[in-house]
This record gives C-alpha cells, structure tokens and sequence, in this order.
C-alpha cells in the first residue's frame, strides 16, 4: 500500500519506505491522473478511445495499463470494474486532492508545487490533452484560492504574520493578479513590516507595468498604510456613537456618498469594538465588507478580511443574521473572482445558517449567478427564480431586481430572447422605480442587447448609450465593459470593423481595470472581441485574444466560454480544438451552444 500520490510536479508514488515502483510510460501517469481527478468514474470504452485509440487492441492496452497501475500502488482490487472506479483507502493520500479540499488543514499549501502532471504531455491524444490544459488551470486556481482563503482569514483573526507565507505563494503562483500582492503587503503591514510591505509594492508596481502595461490601483498602496495590529482601524469609543455612525454610513452608501459612507463605518467599527459591544461590532463590520465589496471597486481584498472579521465577532456574540451576511458576501467576491470551489464553500455555510426568505432570497442570487457563469443553466435557472420569488414575498425589490437580471442574463444566453425580454423588463422596472442608479446601466444593457437582436437597432443603439454614460458615471467597469460591448456589436452589424474594435478594446480595457473584476465579464468580452476579429479575418489580432480566453475561462471554471475559445481556436484552423469544443460542451444544457456548434461541424 503507498502512501501519497503526488500528481503535482513532476508525478510520482510514495510508499512507507520513500519512493515506490513507479508505473511505466506516460500514458499510465495520464490514466491514473484523469482517474483520480474525473467528476464520475469514466466507462472503460471512453478511457480506451481517450488514451488508446491507435492501439490494435484499445481495450487491451488499458487493461494492460491498468493492471500496471494496480502492481505500483500495490492494491489488487483497485481500478476494475466498468466504469472503472477509484477508490483509494484511507492510509493512502493524493496531493491534488490534499491542498484542494476545502475543509483540509492548510499547512501543506506551503509543501506542494509544480503543475498538475507536470512533463506527462500526450500529443497523440488530443482529448486528453484539452482536458489536462482545463485541470492544471482549474486546479491552480483552486490552490491559489485556498491559499489566499487561508491568509485572508490568519489576517482577520490576528495573525497576520503567520498569513504571510500563505499570501507570498499565492504571488507565486499568479504574479499578474494584483489582489495576491495586494493581500501580502497587507499581511507584512498588519504585521508591523513596514518596509517589507513597501517593498513588494515595488515589485508588483514592476511586474504590473513589464509584463502587463498596466500601473497598480491606489489600493495597492493604500494596503500598507494598516496600523499593525488592526486590519481595519483604530478604536475610538461609545456605543451611541457607534450606532449613529453605523446607521449615517448604511444611508450615505445607499446614497452614493460612499467615501463619506466608508468612513462612518469605520468609526462604528472601531467605537463598537471600543465600547466592547460585540454584537455592534459585527454588523459594523459586516456593513462595511458589504460596502467595500459593492460600493467601490478595487476594495475586494480588504472587503475580504472585513467580512472574515465580522464572522468571528458575530459567531463570538451569537449573532446569526450577521453571520449569514458575512458569510454570503464572501461567497459573491469568489464568485465574482471565478473561484468557484471557494464560493461554494462559503455560500453553503450560509445556506445552512439562514432562516428568513430574505436570507435566502439573497443566498440563491448569488448561487444562481455561480451556477450561471458555470454554465449549469438548470440550476441557475431554479436558483434564480426561487430567489425572485422569495424576495418578492418578503418585499425585498432591489434583491428582486438583481436576480431578475441575472435570470435574464441567462435566458439571453440561452438564446430564449422572449422570456429574457420579460424578465429584463420587469428588472428595469423595479430598479427605475427604486432610483436604483449605480445597478441601472447593468439591465439597460441586457434590455438594449435583447432589442439588438429582435432587429430594434436605434432602441438598441440608445440604451448602449445610456448605459455607457451611466456606466462610467457611477464609475463601474462591469458596466462600461457590457455597454462597450453592446456599441461594439452594432457597429460589427453595420459592419464597421474599426469602430467595432475600438469598442471592444475600451471594453476590455474597462472591465479588467480594477484587481477584482467580475472575471466572467471580462471572458465574455474576450469572446466578443475574438469573434469580431475573426469574422474581419485578422486570425492575427484574433489568437492572442484566443488565448487569453482560453487560459481565464479554463482557470475560473468558465465552461461554455473554454468551449468557445475551441470553436475559436477551430475557425483559426485548429481542427482538434474543434473536436474538444464537442467533447466539452456534452454536459452544458444550452441551445444556443448547441446551434453554435452545429453550424461550426
């Protein structure tokens, strides 16, 4: 029996002794990877097509294979039967699945690197090698996630130097990512690291503008300026004040004065915390995570460590709404950030807390968007409509209006335009009648594609407009970007390439401009933008775009839009992407995929 598989790095099998007899050839590492790491247990006729359709004897070969595999980690039984499962005991363990596991103890985050398989690259098996592209991403992904979850959470409790590890291989693993290096410098400043967290500013400042050509966000900077000790203030001191502060910077942030809003909250943060009334405390908290995650972009990485603070504070005073709130808004920014796992995680705990309909009115929308940019459109479908209707029974209209939009988003994804209008309209409708300005360009949008595409150019060509103009009035890149997009395609219908480009281009650049952009956004751009190039047959300007989508989708578990990115890849003359686009898309519930890929064969 051996007892660690490591699939990170270069691959190999661990008995009690060191290393065991490792399997022969690449192709048994590739099977038993894809084994381990497959959703359901695979039938033994697609393992054979998948690794061994150019054997004489495809099923001999894997039975061969698999029998080689069951002598390296000496288990007789494992690996039969059809499907073929893999059920491994409990003495034996699998790095991947080790630092991926959410309730897993962090500390081996720190031990494990390399890529998934790293050197097992299969060129005769294309499938295989489309699948293995999608996991390293995804599964990278996913350890950054737990990484920054752990020091995100090691800050909020106060132990901000134990975060720094976690924080620095999160900046390893995805330098690009401004967030990770924002978290580190946070964690160094809480610390009492000074010169340490003005440091790494530096080296992003460096790699953002090399590598990028983009400068770093103020808030990078401002990360530094934390008091040791205290990732969100100084206390001051009474529990009226407190009060008042909290219930002043709720009605400014409803009222767009949010850096007046921003800093009442954070005195009630730190009067509460002063006056030691615990239960003030977390909603202060809670307000101000809340705030700092929805109320000014950029804001995410301390909006995180905010939220985690109020989750210990309101589980320390019993305080269960609080929680819930806290928990939820941590679920929305991993959903927003395509760290789906992590966002599961966090909306299940509060699933399991809520007990009102507006709790779960509020929980749904944001499982139903997860669901949605995943491309699990069945589920995103009842989520979203079970959330319009409990947030309509409990009066709840701006929750209403938010998930109407995101059902309609997905309908018009969908392609079933009648529905989407109906739903869109109702959203319009509900946000106008709430004056609900800085959410209003995000249905103008949707309304104006919809009319885009029944043919209505000039109703389209003016609510593109008016959602641009809002767009960067509230200054939201998510809506310039969908706005953008939408001026983008009517000047592709009219056929005015350049024009249409310069909208994509200010369309990207928008929606990727902050470190916490809504990453499916940016994807969908990203798509707009390839296809666009395409149909001017520049596969030039197209293939960097190409694969920029690829490698985001793949890494944020965007399914359909990787599946796209293929049907891309195919129409540059890549004829297995094509074949993968298929073989992809098999569990995606969409018809618009399906015509999409219809008319690609």
């Amino acid at each position: 029996m051996v007892g660690m598989i490591r699939l990170l790095g270069p691959p190999s099998i661990e008995g009690g002794g060191g290393t065991a007899h490792a399997p022969r050839g690449r192709k048994a590492w590739a099977l038993l990877g894809y084994l381990l790491l497959a959703e359901r247990p695979p039938s033994r006729k697609r393992l054979a097509e998948l690794f061994f359709a150019e054997a004489e004897d495809p099923l001999g070969a894997l039975r061969w294979t698999l029998a080689e595999l069951r002598r390296s980690l000496d288990v007789p039984d494992l690996l039969t039967g059809d499907p073929v499962v893999t059920a491994l005991g409990y003495a034996t363990s699998v790095d991947v699945l080790l630092v991926t596991e959410q309730s897993a103890d962090p500390q081996p985050l720190l031990d494990f690197e390399g890529e998934l398989l790293e050197g097992v690259d299969l060129a005769s098996c294309p499938e295989f090698e489309s699948w293995l592209l999608v996991e390293r991403q995804r599964i990278s992904a996913m350890i950054e996630a737990r990484l920054r979850e752990a020091a995100v959470a090691l800050v909020a409790s106060g132990r901000a130097r134990e975060a720094t590890p976690y924080a620095a291989r999160a900046v390893a693993i995805n330098p690009l990512e401004q967030g990770n290096h924002e978290l580190l410098v946070r964690s160094l400043a809480v610390a009492g690291d000074r010169a340490a967290a003005l440091h790494q500013i530096a080296i992003c400042e460096d790699v953002l503008r090399r590598e990028l050509g983009i400068e770093a966000s103020p808030a990078l900077r401002e990360a530094a300026a934390v008091s040791p000790g205290s990732p969100s203030g100084l206390p001051m001191g009474g529990r009226a004040a407190a009060f008042s502060q909290l219930e002043a910077g709720r009605a400014a942030i409803a009222a767009g004065a949010v850096d007046a809003g921003l800093q009442c909250l954070r005195r009630a943060v730190s009067e509460a915390e002063h006056c030691h009334d615990a239960t003030l405390q977390g909603r202060a908290l809670a307000a101000l995570g809340g705030a700092l995650v929805h109320a000014i972009r950029g804001r995410d990485e301390e909006g995180a460590i905010v939220l985690h603070e109020a989750i210990l504070v309101a589980n320390q005073a019993g305080d269960r709404p609080t929680s819930v709130t806290a928990h939820r808004q941590l679920g929305f920014v991993e959903v927003q950030a395509g760290r789906r796992r992590t966002a599961d995680s966090w909306l299940e705990k509060a699933r399991a807390l809520a007990e009102t309909d507006e709790e779960n009115a509020a929980i749904l929308g944001v499982r139903g968007m997860s669901s949605s940019d995943y491309a699990d459109y069945p589920a995103a479908l009842d989520q979203l409509g079970e959330s319009v209707d409990l947030a309509a029974k409990c009066g709840d209209h701006r929750q209403q209006a938010w998930s109407l939009s995101i059902l309609g988003r997905a309908l018009l994804l969908r392609s079933e335009q009648s529905q989407a209008a109906a739903v869109v309209a109702q959203s319009l409708e509900l946000v106008r009648h709430q004056r609900w300005i800085a959410f209003l360009p995000w249905p103008l949008a949707l309304n104006a594609e919809l009319d885009f595409r029944a043919g209505r150019v000039d109703d389209a060509a003016e609510g593109f407009e008016q959602a641009w103009v809002l767009g960067c009035q509230v200054n939201d890149p998510c809506w310039e970007g969908m706005a953008a997009r939408g001026l983008a395609m009517l000047s592709a219908g009219r056929r005015e390439y350049p024009a249409a480009m310069d909208w994509l281009d200010k369309a990207a650049a928008s929606a990727s401009r902050e470190p916490d952009r809504y990453q499916w956004v940016h994807a969908h751009i990203l798509d707009a933008a390839a296809g666009t190039a395409l149909d001017m047959a520049d596969g030039e300007r197209a293939r960097p775009m190409v694969t920029q989508l690829a490698a985001l989708a793949a890494r944020c578990d965007m399914r359909e839009l990787f599946v796209r990115a293929q049907l891309h890849l195919g129409r540059l003359g890549d004829r297995q992407a094509a074949a993968s686009a298929r073989t992809l898309s098999a569990d995606i519930d969409n018809p618009a995929l399906t015509e999409l890929l219809r008319r690609s064969l």
